[in-house]
């Protein structure tokens, strides 16, 4: 059953779905059906929550529109649910009782829209902190990005767990490494975890508000910069909403091109990745001195390539912004090559270590039902069993002709999404090696842009970014965006800490923190 059949089975849903180029189903549902709709669609139907977001219609006559979206990946579509909330009490019942990973979803749209989910078993703020006023939703059409806000200080209860030998450990903001700022309160017995909670969002930067009224060509930096680690992956999927709503056909080589910056993105991070994990996360310094060593070449490659050290610039609407020419794609075999196969030599003694791997194996264990819950994404998914990659299960780019091997595992621990990294790797290295001599094959047709000039329109964008499923939703009004809605997948993967922290040690809660590396920034936009 296809997204469209299955929208058309639902009792609640009104009238005739709406189709969409990109391959998405939209049914409307009454505010009061939404939940049981959602409810259906992920235990009845299977289907994983992919995003959750609201929408200020109130410019139209409307209200405020609320959207879910769930994947078949089967059947390589999308099914969006919407309904409308009045202008003046936007209230639905929550989602998140009958789905789980609706949990952030609901309380962002919440502070962010003021809509209320009643019945969410948690109502505390998200995004806003102790100094924003109350009645304050930055992302309302009539809240101007400059506009001077008072000081206030609404109270923020952290959990807390009593008992005698039971005391609280407060980590961050500011953290002892070059990180970005992210609180966490340990209540622990001993050096045993019993609870961990993490309180994010102090690098709020505005993207999406500061996106509205923007052409697409100008939103390009800011997308870039969501996460700024993950500049390619981000600018595809935010490219391929836009080029949707165009019916922009990308040039061939142009696609494959797009497939090499990624991929090249994901060889790097994930050897940066293992190397932080087993390095610097456990002492085993060879690891993290020789790993990091490597990477900054595969870095000083993307300079070459592109401009620049971080993928950016390169992916455009439309295509891409240059060819690369015969010396430059034998430059980047050559670099890739080298670096896997120094990389590899490296892998096999750091994983053949026994002090090492006492470490890493049974630590941070998430497993594969709380995983499907809680809607994890990527390396955290896939490590723990759930066979999910948008670029097997919603190609896009060039994947369709290259395709992809899912790597899982079903241990969930950090070892495990050591091990998925490394697999991944070499299933990069391999694509990189097929694009590459497609590439430097002359008959290829030279094209690497097409005209792509939207006016009006709708769509959802995605990638298989390194981290895990990046998934965008564009509105475009008059050529500019009306809204942009911007996932990264660590937004869905931040709340696991809450599973996988409890039962170990403290000292073990930096291996945990490195075996997911999730972005503070690509959270809190």
């Amino acid at each position: 059953m296809n997204a469209e059949q299955l929208l058309r089975s639902l009792n609640p849903v009104r009238g005739q779905p709406r189709l969409f180029r990109e391959g998405r189903a939209t049914g409307r549902v009454d505010a009061g059906d939404f939940a049981q709709v959602a409810a259906a669609l992920h235990h009845d139907a299977g289907l994983p929550l992919d995003l959750l977001f609201a929408t200020d219609d109130r410019a139209g006559n409307l209200g405020f529109g609320l959207h879910a979206v769930f994947a078949l990946d089967a059947a390589h579509e999308w099914l969006e649910i919407v309904t409308d909330l009045p202008p003046d009490t936007p209230r639905y019942p929550s989602v998140t009782e009958a789905v789980m990973a609706a949990h952030w979803y609901e309380r962002y749209a919440q502070d962010m829209f003021g809509v209320i989910a009643e019945g969410h078993p948690d109502s505390r703020r998200l995004v806003l902190h102790e100094n924003m006023p109350p009645g304050v939703h930055p992302l309302r059409k009539d809240f101007c990005w400059d506009t001077r806000l008072p000081r206030a200080a609404e109270p923020y209860p952290m959990g807390h767990v009593a008992g005698e030998g039971v005391f609280e450990i407060p980590v961050g903001p500011i953290h002892a490494g070059i990180i970005e700022p992210g609180h966490f309160r340990f209540n622990v017995a001993g050096e045993r975890i019993i609870t961990l909670e993490g309180k994010l969002f102090f690098t709020h930067k505005g993207v999406e508000k500061l996106l509205e009224g923007r052409s697409p060509t100008a939103a390009m930096p800011f997308v870039e910069r969501v996460s700024g680690d993950a500049a390619a992956s981000h600018a595809l999927a935010f490219c391929q909403a836009l080029e949707s709503i165009a019916w922009c056909a990308v040039p061939r080589r142009a696609r494959l091109l797009r497939v090499l910056a990624v991929e090249l993105e994901r060889f790097t991070m994930h050897l940066h990745d293992v190397a932080n994990i087993c390095g610097m996360g456990t002492g085993y310094t060879l690891m993290a001195a020789n790993g990091f060593r490597v990477k900054e070449r595969l870095q000083r490659l993307s300079s070459r390539l592109f401009g620049n050290r971080f993928f950016r610039g390169f992916i455009v609407p439309g295509g891409v912004a240059r060819d690369l020419t015969a010396a430059e794609l034998g430059d980047a075999w050559t670099t890739i090559e080298d670096a896997w196969r120094e990389f590899k030599a490296l892998v096999a003694l750091g994983l053949d270590s026994d002090t090492l791997r006492d470490r890493l194996e049974t630590t941070g264990v998430l497993d594969g039902e709380a995983a499907r819950a809680y809607g994890a994404k990527g390396i955290a998914g896939r490590a723990s069993g759930l066979d999910r990659d948008a670029r097997r299960d919603h190609p896009h780019a060039a994947y369709a002709e290259s395709p992809v091997t899912v790597r899982t595992r079903v241990e969930g621990d950090v070892f495990a999404r050591v091990r998925v990294r490394v697999d991944e790797m070499a299933d990069a290295r391999d694509l990189l090696h097929r694009v590459i001599a497609q590439c430097s094959n002359t008959t290829l047709p030279p094209d690497i842009m097409a005209p792509c000039d939207a006016t009006d329109g709708e769509s959802l964008g995605w990638a298989e970014g390194w981290r895990g499923q990046i998934l965008d939703w564009v509105r475009l009004k008059g050529g500019l965006i009306d809204r942009a809605v911007i996932r990264d997948p660590s937004f869905c993967n931040w709340p696991l800490f809450a599973e996988i922290g409890p039962g170990n040690i403290v000292p073990d809660f930096p291996l945990c923190n490195k075996s997911l590396n999730l972005s503070y920034s690509g959270t809190d936009l």
